[in-house]
């Protein structure tokens, strides 16, 4: 068996190496989307964290205004 009869895949290469494209295609499209979706969560809950340490601040400060510690 030589290479070129391997990727004639005996007949049916268009099927065998169509199927292979197709599904590279996906998984490398749903690898993209993993890692979208991922650093949009992280900047979400960095956000959150952010606005809680405000709200948290401005809360102690207030507290300290008015003699209430």
């Amino acid at each position: 068996m030589n290479w070129s009869e391997f990727f004639a895949m005996g007949g049916y290469a268009f099927y065998v190496w169509s199927a292979w494209g197709l599904t590279a295609v996906v998984l490398a499209y749903l690898f993209t989307q993993a890692k979208l979706r991922n650093a949009k969560i992280k900047a979400q809950i960095l956000r959150q964290i952010e606005r809680e340490s405000l709200v948290d601040h401005s809360a102690r400060a207030t507290n300290k205004e008015s003699g209430n510690s």
